[in-house]
Formats: C-alpha cells, structure tokens, sequence
C-alpha cells in the first residue's frame, strides 16, 4: 500500500534515530549554524534518547514526549535546561506532525480581566468583538482595561459600586494613563456600565469636566558629526553588518520609517533610474526617493555577500535561521543598537528610526532646504504635518527672535520708585 505524502505524518510515530536524522536535515537545508544543530543533537541524547532507552521504547509518538517532559521537567522548574529540553521535544512533534519545523514562537502578552470587576469590564470587551470592532481596537481595549483593573486592585476597591470620583480622576491624571484614548476607553467602559444597568451611577460624569491637554515635545534628533559618527561605526565584515547598514542608511539618508524599511521588496527599487518608489504603510500614500549611491551600494553588498538564500520578495532577513521576512520591530531593534553601541551620547533622547528621520528633517532645514521639498522627502502630504519638525531648527528659530528694547532708568524710578494705582 502506498501512503500518500500528506498523509505520512497522520501515523505520529517514527523510529527515534530517524526522527532524528529527519530533523538534523531540515536544520542544514534551512542554514541553520552548527554550534545550535549540535545543541539539539546534545539535548536528545541526553533526553528524549535516554529516556525511551530506559522505556525499551523505539517509535517515538507525541504522547511520548510528554511523558518525558511531565516526568522529568515538571511546569515549576525554570532552569535554562529544562526550557531547551522542551523545545527539542517540540521540534520532533513539529516534524511528525508537519514534516518541518516551525519558527520559535512569540508568546503574546495576555491582559487578563480578572476578579468581579474584571469580569464586569470583560462584558464591554465581549459588546465591542459582537460588533465586529478590529482586533486592534479590542487589544487595546484589554491594555487599559487591565491597567485600571491592577490600579484599582492597588487602591483596594473590590466592586464597581466602590469606584470614586477621585479613583477616576487619579488614574488619569499619572504621566502614564494621562492620554486623550485611554480617556476615552473609560468612558465608554463607564456609559456601558450604567445604560445596562450594571452600576448605579453614571462614572462617566467624573470625566466631563476632565481636560486633557497635549505637551509640546521638541523631537529627539542628532546632527550631522553623530549621524556621521553612528554611520561609521557600523561593522560592515559580517552578513549581520551588512544588512544593519543598508536599514541605517535607509533610514538616516532617505527618512524611511521602520515599517517602509522592513517591508521593501526588490520590485520597489528601480536601478536603472536609480529611485525607491513605494506606498508608505503608515499613510498608505505612494512617495519616489531618489537610491543615493550610497545608499544603494550599500544594498548592493548586502544582496550579494550578506543575504542568505530565500524565496522572499522582501529585500531584508532575519540574520538567524529559518531567516524570515524582516519586521518593523526588527529594523527597530537594529537601529536602537547601532545607535547604543556607536559611543554617541543617548542621554535624554530616543534613539530609534523616527530619531533618525527628525535628524535629517533637521539638518536640510540647516541647510536652507524648502519645506515643501522637505514634505516630499519625509512623504508628507501637507507641510502643515512638517512643521513640527521647525522646533529642533533652532538655528533658524533664533533668527526669528526679536531684540528686548531697553527699559530707561525713568521707568525704575517714576513714584519714587514705587508703583501705585
């Protein structure tokens, strides 16, 4: 009897050894690096290979795994060893179960409403998914729900009908919770909770006279010797150097959000005209960059001597194995460290791509640039949105300062020096 390929894995069982050996060559043929396959190869033999020995077992099936991990590393121990021993008995149920091995997964972060206030918010939650809010907007629903669920808990209110004018007021009145949205979540938590009927006043009242108010902040930026000097320290001898300096010169030459970076795709640069044409994921307007040299030799070496083999359309990789897409949080991360490691001073300022774009919005309006050009070259669609970038110009503002006309000894000494009505 043949056994059809995408029915093979439905058997969950294999001989270990094979199992095994099956999953060294997945490793190699997705360039995983050797120091980790033999890691994995360590883990088994000391794990999964001993156990089923003692066993006098030799099909290894899923439940089996189990076994191994409920008798030998119960939930409550945390050592390193016992998280790596876990994840080598996934990857052979991965492999029997899929015929590859899937990417280390990220556990999201899970804002639990809980207790009876908690379970009162839940139903708000439950009311926005019925009517078919984005996933989105129900995350952060749960984000600030849960932040004034613990905050309450602190102030050691148990039901909602303990909930105060100044529980209300306090809350939103930190640096933390003192934002236009969270106002606003609360007070739909708070209308919801009194048109059904499940509190006896009206919390929403506590919030109408409440009055937010926006801090100016003048962006974080660096000049043109530390954007030089962040540029110069980036070590270009690696496959992990290369790819960091074409997304840093991507976003300190050309202003490119993290998002824009992450998700550019070969189709989005034309080499013969030497442009970057695409539509920006935040705005979802189209904006044409010129590929300054730079720039694009930049992107060069890495296309030839850094990035590793892969189907993607998306220019950059992950540096390890199985060398996914990037993703904005990705390109993120790469900037804050070339940044934190180039010896520029950090202090008091941010220091991720967005800082990036201020400091070249900066330094073309030091040099004189027009800010209509400096709206096409951030992908502004109104200068309206540039001119926040006018506050780190100071050069230019110190222009606009009008001289303080002296005050004449008269006006010290009129009434014998002392002002009446």
């Amino acid at each position: 009897m043949v056994i059809q390929p995408a029915l093979k894995y439905l058997l969950m069982e294999r001989e270990i050894t094979q199992l095994i050996e099956n999953c060294v060559q997945f490793f190699i043929e997705n360039h995983y690096v050797k120091n980790r396959i033999d890691i994995y190869i360590s883990l088994w033999r000391r794990g999964i290979l001993l156990y089923m020995k003692k066993k006098e077992k030799n099909l290894y099936t899923p439940e089996i795994g189990q076994d191994f991990i409920r008798d030998c590393f119960p939930e409550n121990d945390l050592r390193p060893t016992a998280k790596e021993m876990v994840r080598s008995i996934r990857v052979l149920d991965d492999y029997l179960k899929f015929g590859y091995i899937r990417p280390k997964a990220v556990v999201p972060v899970k804002h639990t409403l809980y207790g009876e206030i908690g379970k009162q918010m839940q139903k708000i939650v439950n009311h926005l998914q019925s009517e078919r809010r984005s996933t989105k907007t129900i995350k952060k629903y749960e984000l600030y729900l849960h932040r004034f669920l613990v905050y309450l808990n602190n102030e050691g209110v148990a039901s909602i009908n303990e909930i105060s004018e100044r529980h209300a007021l306090k809350f939103v009145s930190t640096e933390l919770n003192n934002k236009q949205y969270l106002v606003g979540y609360l007070r739909v938590l708070f209308r919801y909770w009194y048109e059904n009927n499940i509190s006896d006043e009206n919390y929403e009242n506590y919030l109408t006279n409440y009055k937010w108010t926006q801090k100016e902040k003048i962006p974080s930026y660096y000049d043109a010797n530390e954007v030089q000097l962040i540029e110069s320290s980036v070590d270009q001898s690696s496959r992990t150097g290369k790819r960091n300096c074409a997304i840093l010169l991507l976003a300190s030459r050309l202003g490119l959000r993290a998002a824009d970076i992450a998700n550019l795709q070969f189709s989005n640069i034309d080499w013969g005209k030497n442009e970057i044409s695409l539509t920006q994921f935040k705005t979802g307007s189209p904006i044409k960059l010129p590929l300054l040299s730079d720039v694009g030799h930049a992107i060069i070496d890495y296309l030839k001597y850094g990035r590793f083999k892969s189907d993607s359309q998306q220019v950059f990789l992950s540096c390890r194995p199985p060398y996914v897409p990037a993703t904005p949080g990705m390109v993120c991360g790469v900037i804050r460290g070339l940044i934190e490691n180039s010896g520029v001073s950090i202090q008091g300022r941010r220091h991720g791509p967005h800082t990036l774009r201020h400091s070249l919005a900066s330094s073309l309006l030091e040099n004189g640039t027009p800010m209509p050009v400096i709206s096409g070259v951030l992908g502004h669609e109104h200068t309206d949105t540039t001119m926040i970038y006018l506050r780190i110009d100071l050069t230019s503002l110190l222009k606009c300062a009008l001289p303080v006309p002296l005050v004449s000894d008269d006006f010290y000494t009129q009434k014998g020096g002392t002002f009446y009505e």
